[in-house]
């Protein structure tokens, strides 16, 4: 008897390489590595961040980034593949140390994320996922986009109690996955864009509007609004609060505008090929039937579940690492037999996003220390002086939204380039409470513009319902949706009730 495919072999099988749009690339680096050669090299003993020239390994290092993110656009290398290639030339060339390449390797977020999509797996296994899932079904099955909102709407009620978008992508993951399979769509060239896509995209789009309504949705939020703090008293403006309640408050219409519109945009951008399922409710009520009472299996999967996200919620006040918990987690759903090697065995996709990811967040973290990204921060937002506050509110907004294209953490790009852009704002004259409270919303609504801009995107990538290319498009797409409702609402807003 055939073997059936490994999901990550046949993925392999479907991915493409185009030689001539990756020559195209590798000669407009080639080009501008020259154009740039004749810059001074870094001494040895580094450069401050901030510092007025940058040095040529930072150039170089840019080029590197930003031909990597090409390729997967245009479609010349799928992104393990760039990846990879970007590590390789970085070695080379001596930009990256070999210690600081595999040193997002040992990052607590990556192995969260892994952990997670491990026991995401055993969720399925186990049957509870269908269970779940053929629930849901019942409920809101009549349309696939009724399936769409209950993702972001459970979502959006668990997010004060998890101040991690990537624990909660954990949370949401299995969910989706559970009723895409249970829709008949699985993750393969065939099937995938039946529901599994949409959903993916929904879990995602979900998480960047949740994590702007809460303070403690995020812990980037509390640093933020701490930094913010700092910056406006520097500034000799008035104090802005920052509370639980003020920021819930600041956030609640332009987030429920987002909540209600954004995943119509979805829908009509990126539709399920199945978008009305009027017998699957009837049909889900038959399989509860089939599946009878609770197994023994997934009592154990549902009180370990129940366990994770209890502790997740309560990680900050017990002093418990997030990636530790996880993978106690994991190991339950293997002791218990629930999840076992031989399905670990099978897991090359996750091995796969796990390498890319690891790899892009090194490039980003590397840049942000030879200060590439404070140096684009200030340069971006220099020119608007003397400009009126409004355009120079949108400019630098908007400015601040587009560079996270060079980013792979969201914390980074907070502590990096938020407090010069807070700064430039508030000398430009632009309301302190708005520009404050704004670049802290765009630090979260921004999360979905890369496959890697968030470690919260990286389970959905891995699903293998996605291409990275799709998750470029509908992300930026879904990002200029958040940026207007937030940038047009959120100001106003903010005026009238702090």
């Amino acid at each position: 008897m055939n073997e059936e495919p490994r999901p990550f072999a046949a993925r392999l099988a479907r991915a493409s390489i185009a030689p001539g749009r990756g020559a195209l690339i590798v000669a407009l680096v080639v080009a501008a590595w020259l154009l740039v050669g004749e810059l001074p090299s870094r001494p040895a003993d580094g450069v401050a961040p901030g510092a007025p020239t940058l040095f040529a390994d930072a150039w170089l290092l840019f080029l590197i980034f930003i031909a990597t993110i090409a390729a997967v656009i245009v479609g010349a290398a799928p992104i393990f593949v760039a990846s990879i290639a970007a590590l390789a030339v970085a070695l080379l060339t001596g930009v990256l140390a070999p210690p600081d390449a595999v040193s997002a390797f040992t990052d607590g977020s990556i192995l969260l994320i892994a952990a997670a999509f491990l026991i995401a797996r055993g969720i399925v296994k186990s049957g509870l996922g269908h269970r779940v899932a053929y629930h849901a079904i019942r409920l809101l099955g009549g349309t696939t986009l009724g399936l769409g909102y209950s993702i972001v709407l459970t979502d959006a009620v668990i997010a004060p109690a998890f101040p991690s978008n990537t624990a909660r992508s954990g949370v949401l993951f299995p969910i989706a996955q559970a009723i895409a399979l249970a829709t008949g769509s699985r993750p393969d060239e065939e099937s995938r864009r039946r529901t599994g896509a949409f959903l993916m995209t929904m879990g995602m789009t979900g998480l960047s509007i949740s994590s702007a309504l809460w303070l403690t949705a995020m812990a980037t939020n509390p640093t933020g609004a701490a930094l913010a703090e700092d910056v406006i008293a520097a500034a000799g403006k008035a104090p802005v609060p920052f509370d639980f309640l003020r920021w819930v408050l600041a956030a609640s219409a332009p987030s429920l505008a987002a909540l209600a519109l954004v995943p119509l945009v979805v829908y009509r951008l990126f539709p399920p090929e199945v978008t009305r399922t009027p017998d699957a409710p009837a049909e889900a009520r038959r399989r509860l039937e089939e599946l009878g009472s609770i197994s023994g299996r997934e009592l154990i999967m549902a009180a370990t579940f129940v366990g994770l996200v209890t502790l997740w919620a309560l990680s900050e006040p017990l002093g418990l690492d997030l990636a530790a918990i996880a993978v106690a987690g994991l190991a339950v759903v293997m002791l218990t037999g629930i999840y076992t090697v031989a399905d670990l065995k099978k897991e090359g996709g996750t091995l796969e996003v796990f390498i890319w990811f690891s790899i892009l967040f090194t490039i980003s973290a590397h840049l942000n220390r030879l200060g590439f990204m404070t140096w684009a921060g200030s340069t971006v937002s220099g020119p608007i002086t003397g400009l009126p506050w409004p355009l120079a509110y949108a400019i630098l907004l908007g400015a601040y939204v587009l560079l996270h294209y060079l980013f792979v953490s969201q914390t980074a790009q907070m502590l990096a380039l938020l407090p010069v852009f807070l700064s430039v704002g508030l000398d430009a004259g632009v309301p302190a409470a708005v520009m404050a409270y704004m670049l802290l919303f765009a630090t979260n609504f921004f999360s979905v513009i890369t496959p890697q801009g968030s470690s919260a995107n990286v389970i959905f990538v891995g699903s293998e319902y996605l291409t990275s290319g799709e998750v470029y498009r509908i992300g930026a797409a879904v990002t200029l949706a958040n940026l207007l409702i937030y940038g047009t609402i959120g100001p106003l807003w903010i005026s009238l009730v702090l």
